[in-house]
């Protein structure tokens, strides 16, 4: 179960995996995963973690609270 908090690139992509996404593909600027409808933007390798108000955005867009990722 990953934490609501700082979390790493390579982990924030395994968890979403977990959730049923798929990828990440390479696209434009950014690379990109997808599950049914729902199209998620990852942020580039930048070598430090993604702080909780990031994760708080790309949650919104995966359409999982936190409750859902918590219980991953």
């Amino acid at each position: 179960m990953p934490p609501f908090g700082p979390i790493s690139r390579r982990a924030l992509i395994d968890a979403l995996r977990r959730a049923g996404f798929a990828g990440p593909y390479a696209g434009g600027k950014h690379e990109f995963m997808i599950r049914d409808r729902w199209h998620i933007i990852l942020p580039n390798p930048h070598g430090g973690d993604i702080e909780r108000a990031f994760l708080a955005r790309i949650l919104k867009q995966a359409g999982m609270s936190r409750d859902q990722w918590e219980a991953l």
